[in-house]
């Protein structure tokens, strides 16, 4: 038997000393907070002499930034240089991610190294984007407008000329993970990590994901924003781009590998934090147990592995948490195993057995394949990462092909596309949803089984003779893409176009989902209607403000209503805190919202509410630009705990109307969802 090696799963190098990575544990609202706590790092306090030598680099590296940035302006170059002066600043301003004293040294070094950098983007040289091994690198997200780092790493027979692979690794939970870390980090590789695999000639791009965020909601954003930095500095062949994850990155790995199956070539994930709670839905209020269908369940996503390669793998002996919550007392556990066990299980509910060794199942119909490192606690073992080698060679030299056969399922329109096929809209969201689509005849014939969609999209379709769905047969002409809509109980050739509103892609809600694509925060400054009402709805920015700014690593776009304009309605999804009195936007959309607000009260169908004691939060199209959302009185609603999570759970749906007597947790008088016309249920 090969001798194991113990492979770190942090991308971070052994030198930065990170604690174990481990699952965030989670509860129903109602349980104890206590039991939830876990214990972080020690924090070092910076003295004033260190603090001193901080703030004299960064007076010197900002001083730079603004003489560059004020001749080329935000472009990549420049993002490689600002996210230097980032990671200096987010320390200063939150000291409790200093964990201990080489945390000042590794900050002092990188902001050297940003000095460097300015220097020689003034005199129009840019040498660390150029010379092969690691690259780091910034970027300047639409989402935010903030800067964040990611890292490049270049083979030696990297040809510009050519179109590469690229790698997309996903780092696993790092407790002393700050941009100033993450950019001092790969100055020192850890060659045994199982973040390196064998080289293949690929780039790969490793991600920050605004530290440990469990890549979930801005941070899903994130890995799209990196791969397209990528893909502007680096010639990446877009058929061969392979997601990887570990651990918290694992986590992560399951989520876009299942959420977003067409995206890649193949998906590498490792262990992951399971998600339990969507078992647990009766303990939970009604208005917040749909949504656990989003993230929560990726068991049940796994048919979206029916078309994309997936090698899935850890320990058998590791110790990691499991799940959120922890199994209860003497239930079995296998650590973070359980991810790819659950996958494998559900693979076989849904028809597609497993066969050959213990450690090494291959799923029979599709392309998946389970691996167990022998002898191995929380990582890879020699002969692991052999066969996980070979497997990123097979598949990133075959690339991505469009199949004849999808079978795709989601339970959101969110995630709602697999090749070509894309399911434009569900007769009811958060169930399960799914289609089983063939191409027969060279393209000419199709056959298609649906279950819980009442409009589909189908692209590659300049050949379409005939389309057979449930049962129906539909003569079609041939086109780059045909829209079939369903409406009692029949299926028709339909226009591309819909009018009226609808629950669609990126505009289906919850209120949470308005804050992963670029957003902007509107603050009133006239007179309210009533000044508790106000006072909570400024309370809720600040809170939205400081949350986002300390766990997701930016400052959201703030502008008082007064500088609003009309192109920022088209530009943003925009969150309007106040009532109609003190926000004029809220003034001009109150009366097209289905939730009614006057100085008096708050209605919500027949429900009323006294406009004193209470505040509504919603998201809804936003009538004065119907392809974005307008968000009333709330940025992400989840609890600041959960922003470090694996998972985070929105906690109101699509609208609530909120107690202003009340703490948070307890503060609900109604809460819910708006139908698949964003009306409210029964109207």
């Amino acid at each position: 038997m090969r001798k194991s090696l113990m492979i770190s799963a942090c991308l971070l190098s052994s030198a930065l000393m990170l604690l174990p990575l481990i699952g965030q544990q989670s509860s129903p609202p109602s349980a104890d907070k206590k039991q939830n706590a876990k214990k972080g790092p020690p924090i070092y306090r910076a003295s004033d002499e260190e603090k001193q030598q901080i703030q004299a680099k960064l007076k010197e590296l900002d001083a730079a930034i603004q003489q560059i940035k004020a001749k080329r302006g935000e472009d990549d170059l420049m993002a490689d240089v600002e996210v230097y002066s980032k990671a200096g600043h987010w320390l200063l301003d939150y000291p409790d991610d200093i964990a201990v004293p080489d945390d000042i040294q590794n900050l002092l070094a990188v902001l050297d190294q940003g000095i460097n950098r300015a220097k020689a983007l003034q005199s129009g040289q840019s040498p660390w984007a150029s010379s092969p091994g690691r690259r780091m690198h910034g970027m300047y997200s639409a989402l935010d407008g903030s800067v964040q780092p990611y890292e490049v790493i270049v083979p030696e027979s990297y040809d510009a000329a050519k179109p590469a692979r690229l790698y997309v690794w996903l780092h696993g939970r790092g407790q002393r993970m700050t941009e100033s870390n993450f950019l001092f980090g790969m100055q020192s590789p850890n060659p045994t990590s199982t973040a390196y695999p064998a080289n293949e000639g690929q780039i790969q791009v490793n991600v920050f994901g605004r530290s440990n965020t469990g890549y979930h909601w801005t941070a899903e954003t994130d890995i799209f924003e990196a791969i397209s930095a990528v893909q502007r500095r680096y010639k990446i062949d877009p058929d061969r781009i392979l997601l990887r994850g570990f651990s918290l990155g694992g986590a992560g790995g399951w989520k876009f590998a299942l959420h977003y199956p067409d995206r890649w070539a193949a998906a590498e994930i490792g262990a992951g934090t399971w998600p339990r709670r969507y078992l647990m839905m009766d303990t939970f209020p009604v208005y917040q147990q749909p949504t656990l269908r989003i993230d929560e369940n990726m068991t049940e996503w796994a048919l979206n592995a029916f078309n994309l390669p997936l090698a899935a793998h850890d320990g058998d002996s590791d110790p990691q948490v499991p799940s959120i919550p922890v199994p209860p007392p003497g239930a079995p556990n296998r650590g973070q195993l359980e991810s790819s066990l659950r996958i494998r299980a559900q693979l076989e509910k849904e028809g597609f057995p497993s066969a050959g060794e213990p450690d090494f199942l291959k799923t029979q119909g599709l392309p998946a394949t389970f691996m167990i490192s022998q002898q191995t606690g929380h990582g890879t073992s020699t002969l692991v990462r052999e066969r996980l080698n070979a497997f990123l060679k097979t598949w990133g030299e075959r690339g991505r092909t469009s199949p004849d056969h999808i079978r795709f399922l989601t339970y959101t329109t969110r995630y709602n596309q697999d090749y070509w096929v894309t399911l434009t809209a569900l007769e009811k969201h958060y169930e399960r949803s799914e289609v089983d689509a063939e191409r027969l005849s060279g393209g000419a014939n199709y056959k298609i089984i649906t279950k819980n969609i009442s409009r589909l999209d189908l692209r590659e379709t300049s050949r379409a003779a005939k389309i057979h769905i449930d049962g129906q047969d539909l003569s079609v002409k041939g086109a780059p893409q045909i829209t079939l809509e369903k409406t009692g109980g029949s299926w028709k050739v339909a226009s591309a176009s819909w009018p009226g509103l609808h629950k669609a892609h990126a505009l289906q809600g919850p209120i949470d989902d308005a804050f992963i694509e670029p957003f902007l925060a509107v603050r009133p400054t006239g007179k309210p209607w009533n000044e508790a009402a106000n006072k909570r709805a400024l309370e809720n920015l600040n809170t939205f403000q400081h949350a986002y700014a300390r766990r997701f690593r930016a400052l959201i776009r703030v502008k008082d209503d007064k500088d609003v304009t009309p192109e920022d309605f088209a530009k943003y999804n925009v969150a309007l805190f106040g009532d109609p009195g003190s926000n004029r936007w809220i003034a001009k959309v109150a009366p097209k919202l289905p939730v009614k607000w006057t100085k008096q009260s708050i209605s919500v169908g027949t429900q009323n509410y006294s406009s004193d004691g209470h505040i509504p939060v919603l998201v809804y199209p936003n009538p004065l630009s119907p392809s974005r959302y307008v968000v009333l009185n709330s940025g992400y609603t989840f609890e600041e705990r959960e922003y470090t999570g694996d998972y985070a759970m929105p906690r109101y749906g699509d609208f609530a109307v909120l107690k202003l007597d009340q703490e948070p947790g307890s503060e609900v008088a109604q809460a819910g969802f708006f139908d698949e016309s964003w009306k409210l249920a029964g109207k």
